[in-house]
């Protein structure tokens, strides 16, 4: 299910700059130093770099966060790349000649998008890395989920279906330091089942996908599932690292009648995905509630603008502070907790916290997105 929102070209991004009323960087005095946004003469200005809205939740993202940054006094600017990392390195080189307080980044490549660090320091300006890590820099900040205790909940609501068999890990971009982690949690999982049961995960594939891609991944498991039938293995379960890739698995079983017989996991809690929940054909999704993960980030923003530290930001998010190796530095972290939601919980996750409206999940509408 993709947003039907894209991203503007350079000249709709100077547009944006100008609309935002974003000048000149006025003097570091005329900053607050109070928990406020800013002040009228100097409101903290961030830059909001997203790499794409190709995944459906990213334009929720961008809603929630740029609204929890307003309330608090903020302005927000923001540019999306597209999927092009060389674009969002000018976007963040415009953001900063144009004065921005902070940079918040969703990057597309995580060792490319180390250059829109290193050109923020350079000028003073803090940046924070949102629900992907940015490799090989001295980053500020990373706002992002558990992303090993999600793969380990996907491994988990399978393995709860199908206990032993063949299995195919199904895995993000291999350019995601998110989709080694959820590897990582998923493998966790597979180890401490295989150990606490005495039963025997046969992992036929574990290869990953070029892009957090729906039609990459359907071929993939089309391809697959034409090879192991012709030799004489049957798939059992697929963990799929998210919703849309996980929809694009369950495309290729359909075509070979095996939709709903074949477990299938995922995350993000996409409309579709929580469709085929109900309906038998994906066995789990994993909510990470991102009105959290926008407010935290929009909070955690406006402070390093400020001049706060990780470790006071954390405190007075009342957060545990994490350290993450990016290569370079450990980098100051917060996790958040994501759920694990199944056609049990449904009501009492997604539906009681306003992600998708009750009669949208259980509406007869074929869940093919």
């Amino acid at each position: 299910m993709n947003a039907t929102l894209r991203g503007c070209g350079m000249a709709g991004l100077c547009v944006l700059l100008a609309l935002s009323g974003c000048g000149p960087k006025k003097d570091d005095s005329a900053k607050p130093a109070a928990s406020g946004g800013g002040t009228q003469a100097h409101p903290v200005t961030i830059g909001l770099l997203m790499e794409t809205y190709d995944v459906a939740r990213w334009a929720r993202d961008e809603e929630y966060f740029t609204r929890r940054a307003e309330e608090l006094g903020a302005r927000v600017v923001r540019a999306v790349a597209n999927g092009d990392q060389d674009k969002q390195n000018q976007q963040a080189d415009t953001f900063l000649t144009q004065g921005v307080d902070v940079l918040v980044v969703i990057p597309r490549d995580l060792k490319t998008a180390a250059r829109i660090v290193k050109s923020a320091h350079e000028k003073n300006v803090p940046v924070l890395a949102y629900d992907r890590l940015i490799l090989g820099c001295n980053l500020d900040m990373y706002v992002t989920f558990d992303n090993e205790l999600v793969g380990y909940m996907q491994a988990k609501g399978v393995l709860e279906k199908v206990p032993e068999g063949n299995f195919i890990l199904l895995g993000g971009a291999s350019s995601d330091n998110n989709a080694a982690l959820l590897r990582r949690g998923q493998m966790k999982a597979i180890r401490e089942h295989e150990e606490a049961t005495g039963r025997k995960i046969n992992i036929l594939d574990d290869s990953f996908l070029d892009n957090w891609d729906k039609e990459e991944a359907r071929r993939k498991i089309s391809n697959l599932l034409t090879r192991f039938k012709a030799e004489g293995k049957p798939v059992h379960a697929i963990i799929a690292s998210n919703d849309g890739t996980a929809g694009g698995a369950i495309a290729a079983l359909k075509a070979e009648g095996l939709a709903g017989s074949v477990a299938v996991s995922g995350q993000d809690a996409e409309l579709g995905a929580c469709r085929r929940v109900v309906e038998g054909t994906q066995t789990v999704t994993v909510y990470k509630p991102v009105r959290e993960l926008a407010s935290v980030s929009a909070e955690a923003a406006v402070m390093l603008a400020q001049g706060k530290l990780p470790e006071e930001i954390a405190a007075s998010l009342n957060l545990k502070l994490h350290k993450l190796n990016n290569g370079a530095r450990d980098v100051p972290s917060i996790f958040l907790t994501p759920i694990a939601v199944t056609k049990e919980n449904m009501r009492d996750t997604v539906v009681k916290d306003g992600w998708h409206p009750e009669d949208k999940i259980y509406s007869e509408t074929t869940a093919s997105e």
